[in-house]
């Protein structure tokens, strides 16, 4: 039996053709509570970015955020963290202040990039989300960098780097992990809080930081709009955001 449903934001729950969760979507988590099951964002998004988007009012029992580096309970208490690596932050951080590529810096209160270019415009207007601002380094824990460049440029940054992975949400935006991090890591913790099994939960995600966790839900479902990759390791492909694919994949696993 299906006890908690873990959502991911961009793409699944919000839409940024129209900037906001579908109706028919907040009708449906509505939904799923009263049934007592609980719902979760599973995003690779901070907190201080969701209370800017059009999903701050969503009643969620839980947040795994920054792709799992830090988790959150219902009122935003703090339940586990894992920061990058410091050698891999002195790393990144020399970088970050050679400004030969943008780097946006993600700690647990704050958010920042050393400059910017027409990529890093590109890829905030995508996800609906304003440049941050810039700012310099000043020592504290980094849960996640993002780098704006082509994926071979980032790669090269990465294999500098020796417990880092990447997660690719923009043809020009790259976010930068622990090796060992990701929604899966995060999802653990907010299970093993909250007494939940692994073959009790449910996952719908549209991004290549999704695959993990459809792969580890007991049920994975995949958006519409996923790309093909992500769609293939989906237990099931659901209609996009616009197009009631929370609903209609709900539905057919008779949760609401």
């Amino acid at each position: 039996m299906i006890k908690a449903v873990f959502f991911d934001m961009d793409g699944t729950l919000l839409s940024h053709q129209s900037g906001a969760v579908p109706t028919s979507t907040k009708a449906a988590l509505m939904n799923l509570k009263q049934c007592g099951i609980k719902i979760f964002a599973a995003t690779g998004r901070h907190m201080m970015e969701l209370k800017e988007l059009a999903v701050d009012d969503l009643p969620f029992d839980g947040f795994v955020t920054l792709n799992g580096q830090i988790c959150l309970n219902e009122t935003r208490e703090l339940l586990y963290d894992s920061p990058i690596d410091y050698a891999d932050v002195k790393t990144m951080v020399t970088c970050f202040e050679q400004q030969d590529i943008p780097i946006m810096i993600i700690e647990s209160n704050n958010m920042y990039i050393n400059f910017v270019n027409q990529a890093v415009r590109d890829a905030q207007k995508a996800i609906s989300t304003a440049v941050p601002p810039c700012a310099n380094y000043h020592g504290d824990k980094v849960y996640q960098f993002i780098v704006f460049d082509k994926k071979t440029q980032v790669q090269h940054l990465i294999n500098q780097l020796t417990s880092c992975k990447i997660n690719e949400w923009n043809a020009y935006a790259f976010d930068v992990i622990p090796q060992k991090g990701g929604k899966v890591t995060g999802i653990k913790e907010m299970l093993k809080h909250y007494h939940i099994k692994q073959n009790e939960i449910m996952a719908f995600g549209d991004g290549d930081n999704d695959i993990d966790m459809l792969q580890y839900a007991s049920i994975g479902v995949a958006m519409g709009n996923a790309d093909k990759d992500v769609q293939k390791h989906a237990d099931y492909v659901t209609d996009g955001v616009n197009h009631d694919g929370i609903v209609h994949a709900l539905q057919y696993f008779k949760l609401i």
